[in-house]
């Protein structure tokens, strides 16, 4: 009887375990997205972080977990994670960005990637959001919890594109005011 238990125990954990490692975002590079982008363009979520940031291990351990929020982007973004401070040169539309100031010697803070530059960032978390020709759509600033992307997200993929750029701050608005959340 107890073998059986824990069998049964274990089955389950395992299942769990499996469930667990599968249900999170499919995490890129730039240079892989540009790849997927010639077979199935989407837009596309950029988290901007720091290794040495509480608010962006918040938002991977709180946000980036969360089920609705997970297969949401995986089925209509690609995903990257940018560290800001990562030494490694990057290659995005064209362009090699670097981070010339990058100390592998030194602790906590260290140089600022110049593509974090490109993209306008300047605290941490960012969320920048490209359309599907790679281009910024905006960079938005700070923790957020999975229903605050939802509505972001959402508008990206769902009405950003069809919508002239003049009239973009009313047809936010509107939506925002109007959006129901249901993650």
């Amino acid at each position: 009887m107890k073998a059986l238990f824990l069998s049964t125990i274990l089955c389950l954990s395992s299942s769990l375990i499996t469930f667990a490692q599968e249900a999170t975002i499919n995490w890129m590079t730039i240079e892989e997205v540009t790849v997927a982008m010639e077979k199935e363009p989407k837009n596309v979520m950029i988290d901007v972080y720091t290794s040495w940031c509480g608010p962006c291990k918040m938002m991977m351990a709180n946000t980036f977990t969360n089920k609705n929020l997970i297969n949401y982007v995986n089925q209509n973004y690609y995903a990257v994670k940018l560290n800001a401070e990562a030494p490694e040169p990057i290659h995005y539309l064209g362009k090699t960005y670097f981070n010339p100031t990058f100390d592998p010697n030194k602790r906590g803070r260290n140089g600022v990637h110049e593509l974090s530059r490109e993209f306008k960032v300047s605290a941490y978390p960012t969320i920048v959001y490209l359309d599907k020709e790679m281009k910024i759509i905006t960079a938005n600033s700070g923790y957020k919890q999975p229903q605050q992307l939802e509505v972001m997200l959402k508008f990206f993929n769902d009405v950003w594109s069809d919508t002239p750029k003049e009239n973009i701050q009313s047809v936010w608005d509107k939506y925002n005011s109007t959006f129901t959340r249901t993650w």
